[in-house]
């Protein structure tokens, strides 16, 4: 429990953990009222952009947690975002401007992958950064990410301790060393990248369609938008237990549909739509053909009708009168209004009027939701609070809307062509630097970087953690230790029957051969090593002169012949080493030559998708133009 607080549940879930500092793990009663109004002032404070926003499942939401296993009292909230992973990135932004609004707090956040902020900023962590050392280390404090590190063998720090630190020694390291645990600015940089644009990017997540539905789902969304979330789930997931309920409709009657406009986030819309549904003849919600213009609408409605149908017959419509003044009931209530008007909440609009009786249910749900959660059996489902609202549905209002409808948004990003889908993937990773066009990087493009970037490749040294990608040109070549080689060498070879015969080397083996130095045979050899070299050539040249003639040997491209030696001057020299092979002369391979036409052979096959070789050479920084000669545009 100390080392991780792990994630107790199986869905995609985020939770998150804000500690007063300085602070011991107190749980007095007077501690818990401290943070209670930290509660309230905080969800307050930001409640202008959280009460518009739609959730995919659970919003934020904060709560009391008291002391446990050397975890202090603290604020907590578990959300369960589903497939919008647009949710857990907004809680990160949440979360790093109330440390930065309110600078005695430290919070962390982790997933169901653990420290998921440490995977984004994967490429930028120092090596003794790994998942069996993070648990405690990664934090906000004062809006910045800081991360607690381990003290160097060289180095003995007092503050530091060598073990993961225990949450108290976190916190205790964070508020006397802020400076000294701030995380580096390119870690910083890759985590504010991706939630750079909020708030106003929640805006740009939003989708509004027109949609064909009864005028109850329209009342229902005006007051609480939130439902269409819950709406768009119970469709999305449902069984065939709860389509019987769909097979003649009780709440929404289809006779009572009305044209609307509906706000969705993407991820709902693209949810809704990508589903093929064919309603029950006996419902009622027969479709018109797909060429009528407003198709997509009455599809649209349809499915969002029988998904708040499906809410509705999971609850009694005579449920306690108890939840629905549990709002107006709390004594947090009055207060947590009167901030919200003095945070200009409702933007000047009159008291009583529509749009301000609009913002106030929202304030209440959002209050109900996130501030002060009731107990399981006095909290609403989706069901109750749909039967609720219903009870105040005024029609006629609706029907004078519905012809004056603002215009829906164009769905095209449901269809993006290759090059935007590539474009939308380098924006996401934060690659937004301005990319060279076809023309400029056909000409930029040199046979030699793919040549090159291979050989620097193989040339370094992996383990059991994988193999290192060369991503710089400019650097330095691999040091090469003829006499740990050697070593190795023999036990290839067997010449040592002495020692080992296992293929595995130590880990201690690999910090002999240093993947920032070059390989130098040549001024390094000693004696020994340069006779079992020659033993070695020997027989690649007795191989190649059998390969020669074969057809795997006339598979390769070789050097020209003028760029050789005379064949007189090849076979003498090599006259030992070619006895009993003929007096046919072997071409030497084109290394470079047959590297690169193998490669572009992989990439053009690929057709522009994804493949070995585009994944290869993109990871060591290559890029390859498309391939004009096999394009049947260009073609055309």
């Amino acid at each position: 429990m100390e080392g991780k607080m792990k994630l107790a549940m199986v869905e995609d879930a985020v939770e998150y953990h804000l500690f007063l500092i300085p602070d011991k793990a107190r749980d007095t009663e007077e501690h818990r009222e401290i943070l209670q109004k930290y509660i309230e002032r905080i969800m307050t404070q930001f409640a202008p952009v959280l009460v518009p926003y739609i959730w995919q499942n659970q919003p934020f939401n904060l709560k009391y947690k008291p002391a446990k296993g050397g975890v202090p009292a603290h604020m907590y909230g578990v959300t369960k975002f589903g497939d919008n992973i647009e949710d857990e990135w907004f809680i990160v932004y949440i979360i790093k401007q109330i440390t930065k609004a309110f600078p005695e707090l430290v919070a962390r956040i982790e997933d169901n992958d653990g420290e998921f902020l440490l995977i984004e900023a994967a490429d930028f962590l120092p090596k003794w950064l790994n998942p069996d050392n993070s648990a405690n280390r990664v934090f906000f404090h004062q809006g910045e990410l800081c991360i607690i590190p381990v003290p160097r063998k060289s180095e003995r720090i007092s503050w530091l301790p060598t073990a993961p630190p225990t949450t108290q020694q976190a916190l205790s390291i964070i508020s006397a060393h802020p400076g000294a645990v701030l995380a580096s600015e390119s870690i910083r940089a890759a985590v504010d990248r991706r939630i750079h644009g909020y708030p106003e990017k929640t805006e740009a997540s939003l989708h509004r369609a027109h949609c064909f539905l009864p005028a109850g789902i329209v009342a229902v969304l005006k007051q609480r938008p939130r439902l269409v979330s819950a709406a768009v789930q119970a469709f999305y997931l449902r069984d065939p237990i709860d389509l019987r309920a769909c097979r003649i409709f009780k709440t929404f009657l289809p006779e009572t549909r009305i044209m609307a406009s509906v706000t969705f986030t993407k991820c709902l819309y693209a949810q809704l739509v990508q589903q093929r549904f064919v309603p029950d003849r006996r419902s009622g919600y027969g479709l018109p053909p797909p060429s009528h213009p407003q198709y997509r609408a009455y599809e649209l409605g349809m499915k969002l009708a029988h998904g708040f149908e499906i809410l509705c017959s999971k609850c009694s419509p005579h449920f306690s009168d108890s939840k629905k003044s549990v709002v107006t009931a709390s004594p947090h209530w009055a207060s947590f209004l009167e901030s919200l008007k003095r945070n200009d909440y409702f933007k000047g609009l009159m008291e009583g009027s529509a749009q301000y009786q609009e913002r106030l249910e929202m304030a209440k749900n959002y209050f109900q939701l996130s501030v002060h959660r009731p107990e399981s059996s006095l909290a609403m489902s989706p069901g109750e609070e749909i039967l609720t609202v219903l009870q105040t549905l005024d029609v006629e209002t609706l029907k004078k809307e519905a012809a004056d409808l603002p215009p829906e948004d164009d769905d095209q990003w449901l269809d993006l062509s290759p090059d935007q889908l590539d474009q939308l993937l380098q924006d996401t990773a934060g690659r937004k630097q301005s990319q060279p066009s076809p023309q400029q990087e056909e000409e930029s493009y040199d046979v030699v970087q793919v040549s090159d970037s291979m050989k620097a490749f193989l040339s370094k040294v992996s383990t059991h953690k994988g193999a290192e990608l060369p991503r710089d040109s400019s650097e330095a070549p691999i040091t090469f230790d003829a006499d740990s080689f050697l070593n190795y060498f023999d036990k290839i070879l067997g010449t040592k029957p002495q020692e080992s015969d296992s293929d595995d080397l130590d880990e201690d083996d690999f910090e002999c051969l240093d993947s920032d130095d070059d390989l130098g045979f040549e001024s390094q050899e000693p004696e020994s090593l340069k006779g079992a070299l020659g033993s070695l050539k020997s027989y690649m040249a007795q191989m190649d002169q059998e390969l020669a003639h074969t057809s795997m040997g006339k598979s390769f491209s070789t050097r020209k012949q003028a760029n050789k030696e005379p064949p007189s001057q090849t076979r003498n020299k090599n006259s030992d080493e070619d006895s009993g092979a003929g007096d046919c002369v072997v071409e030497a391979v084109d290394v470079d030559l047959n590297l690169v036409s193998n490669i572009l052979e992989s990439y053009s096959s690929q057709a522009g998708l994804a493949g070995p070789a585009s994944n290869l050479l993109h990871s060591m920084g290559v890029r390859l133009p498309d391939n004009a000669d096999h394009n049947p545009q260009a073609s055309q």
